[in-house]
């Protein structure tokens, strides 16, 4: 089974919406847009109906280098997880 591409995603919201290409394309950018602004000034932005992206530190840890087995460091950084709505997980789980 394969991924759908963008443009497969941008075609079928066009056909499910009666909006251009041009148009559904425009709007998946703004909204990309708007939700990378929210989670670096807040920490975190809901998307209604599908979860919510949380910018979260982790702490420095020990790992090891799967070709050598060598114990390295690895620093602390932020990351940003993405938190299904209880809503999803049901519809498709």
């Amino acid at each position: 089974m394969s991924k759908m591409t963008k443009s497969q995603m941008i075609a079928a919201l066009s056909e499910a919406t009666a909006m251009s290409k041009k148009e559904v394309a425009g709007f998946m950018d703004k909204l990309a847009d708007v939700v990378y602004k929210e989670v670096k000034k807040t920490g975190e932005c809901i998307v209604p109906g599908f979860g919510k992206l949380v910018k979260v530190k982790r702490k420095a840890r020990e790992g090891r280098n799967p070709a050598t087995g060598a114990t390295i460091q690895i620093p602390a950084k932020t990351v940003v997880k993405f938190r299904l709505a209880k809503a999803v997980k049901d519809a498709i789980l």
